[in-house]
């Protein structure tokens, strides 16, 4: 794709990075055939292709964006599909961040939607806040029918029927590895998965432990900035993504890390983004050092190899592929190799590549398509008649969650099970 930036313009990091994508699109539309907008929509300008051409008029000409432009971009759901199916090897991914930031900086949004957006921003990567908006929202539930904005009702419904308390184990502390030590890793223990489900870390940490990691969960971290960095509000995401890494680092600095273990793929691949992120940023190396030395679960526990496996039933699995893990982190076949090797037998359903509609605050801010991606999603698995669903993300075990009678689990969770641990909650009802 031709370009005409100014020198001026290009002097920007982040404007010459999006040159970069734009020359490397080749219009081909392959893109088309694999994004969830488009296929709900079928509007050319909901599709990768469209908005890459709106981002590039937008970017060319300093132009402040209009209702119509914002809107196409919003929709957008940075499952990045696209990516995966790209024969250019454009990056999506770091053209349409620009963008949100640049209409973050340059748009002024209606009333609502900017009081909307500051909510979310300051209550979801806190999880004492959220923890307490969940509470708020359960009680305020048998009145849904009268709230009459879609995305407050959605912000009610995402509220689960028990809510965790604060787990012990999210406090910063070491558990020491049972045996000889294999490695020493520290873990993200996330934001919202803390008020919304504790169950998952607190299984990782069994998890590793049982085969033979040392865990450190270090004094100062957070959300590691996805949330508010996907919503065009960079200052808010790299100031809670430094104090991750600064946290992060002291560790590598003391007694060293072999791996940060993160069990929630959205943040995964917003960590191993760091290194991009920080690229023009005092804290560059640091970025880059976490972000090289960041694993998703299944990554590291494909490297230890499961340890005396069999101990949970050989049920059906529905295996639901997270965006941010297939297409973010292009991890695809090791999930389903470690439930395989637990002993269960794994399900794909059809159109698997396809986003479950959850994607961070997606779901909350573009309530409609979200919920029609959400039912095609669940049909496509509930056809493969699973025991159980297990997926790597939370967001997406909650979107899931919320449209099926089936259990629905963290791989994590299963794996803990399969050598050793206890029968997940979830699966109480279903012993």
């Amino acid at each position: 794709m031709q370009t005409n930036f100014t020198p001026q313009q290009l002097a920007d990091p982040g404007t010459a990075r999006a040159n970069e994508i734009l020359r490397s699109c080749v219009h081909c539309g392959f893109c088309t055939a694999t994004c969830p907008t488009y296929k709900v929509l079928g509007d050319e300008l909901d599709s990768p292709r469209g908005r890459i051409y709106l981002i590039k008029d937008m970017l060319e000409n300093g132009k402040i964006p209009d209702a119509k432009t914002v809107g196409h971009i919003d929709r957008c759901l940075s499952c990045l599909s696209c990516m995966t199916t790209c024969p250019s090897g454009v990056h999506y991914m770091h053209l349409v961040d620009h963008a949100r930031e640049y209409i973050e900086k340059t748009y002024r949004r209606p009333l609502g939607e900017r009081a909307l957006r500051w909510l979310l921003a300051r209550i979801l990567p806190y999880p004492g806040r959220f923890r307490l908006a969940l509470m708020g929202a359960k009680l305020a539930r048998p009145f849904r029918r009268l709230v009459p904005d879609a995305r407050l009702r959605a912000m009610l419904d995402m509220a689960p029927r028990d809510i965790p308390p604060p787990s012990l184990n999210d406090r910063p502390q070491v558990f020491a590895a049972e045996g000889p030590r294999r490695k020493r890793v520290a873990l993200l223990i996330g934001c919202a998965q803390r008020a919304l489900n504790t169950d998952i870390n607190d299984a990782t940490i069994r998890l590793l432990r049982r085969h033979g990691c040392e865990v450190v969960i270090p004094r100062g971290l957070g959300c590691c900035g996805a949330l508010t960095h996907h919503m065009g509000k960079t200052d808010e995401s790299h100031a809670m993504a430094a104090a991750n890494i600064r946290a992060l680092m002291a560790e590598v600095a003391g007694e060293g890390l072999d791996a940060v273990v993160i069990n929630t793929s959205g943040c995964g691949t917003t960590v191993k983004d760091y290194g991009h992120m920080f690229a023009h940023d005092p804290l560059a190396a640091d970025a880059a050092r976490v972000a090289a030395l960041a694993r998703d679960i299944t990554e590291v526990m494909a490297d230890l190899g499961l340890r005396e496996p069999g101990h949970a039933e050989p049920l059906r699995v529905g295996y639901h592929a997270a965006c941010s893990l297939q297409h973010g982190q292009q991890i695809r076949a090791t999930p389903k190799e470690l439930l395989a090797a637990a002993g269960f037998t794994v399900l794909e359903p059809r159109d698997a590549h396809i986003c479950c509609g959850s994607a961070g605050t997606y779901n909350l801010m573009q309530p409609a398509i979200s919920a029609e991606l959400k039912r095609r999603k669940v049909e496509t698995l509930e056809a493969l008649t699973p025991q159980v669903i297990s997926a790597g993300n939370i967001g997406c075990m909650m979107q899931i969650g919320s449209g099926t009678g089936v259990p629905v689990v963290h791989t994590a969770e299963l794996l803990d099970w399969a050598t050793g641990g206890p029968r997940p909650r979830a699966l109480a009802d279903t012993a």
